[in-house]
């Protein structure tokens, strides 16, 4: 059974987000052990310098590759990563399990995104949308098309 780790830099702080998360983490149970890691964002001024904003990046980067599960294959959620249907999702981690990899790990950055160092580190960059979403809904939305990738992989009826 393949292990999903997101590792997300920033807390939710929102209950309905909190449920949300918790009740696909629960239904991927199924299919995959499933956790999420959430990391501090670093605190920064109200008007950050970009210097100011690369120091956070790199102390978050450093933070996230310390838990970076070993072995893991690691795929950046970031903006300018490949945007993906639900479908194209589900055969890319099924081709990521048909070669072996065991364990993948999602990266949520922060508000400023994430360093180019986890994005160069990355085999996979992917990207939710163009669009801007509020943190805990960038996450249930990554655990909602992770539970749908499984669920088109068996042929379930949930994918419509």
């Amino acid at each position: 059974m393949i292990s999903i780790t997101l590792i997300c830099v920033g807390r939710v702080k929102e209950s309905y987000y909190t449920q949300a998360a918790a009740e696909y983490l629960k239904r991927l149970s199924g299919y995959c052990n499933a956790e999420v890691i959430e990391l501090s964002e670093q605190r920064l001024p109200d008007a950050p310098s970009p210097a100011q904003i690369a120091q956070a990046l790199a102390r978050e980067a450093a933070a996230i590759s310390e838990r970076v599960p070993k072995g893991a294959s690691v795929v950046a959620m970031c903006v300018e990563g490949r945007e993906s249907d639900s479908a194209e999702l589900s055969r890319t981690i099924s081709d990521f399990a048909g070669r072996g990899v065991s364990r993948l790990c999602f990266v949520i950055g922060s508000s400023h995104g994430l360093s180019d160092t986890v994005k160069s580190a990355a085999v996979l960059k992917l990207s939710l949308s163009r669009m801007t979403f509020p943190h805990g809904l960038a996450r249930v939305m990554l655990l909602e098309q992770l539970y749908r990738a499984f669920k088109i992989a068996e042929g379930g009826s949930y994918h419509k």
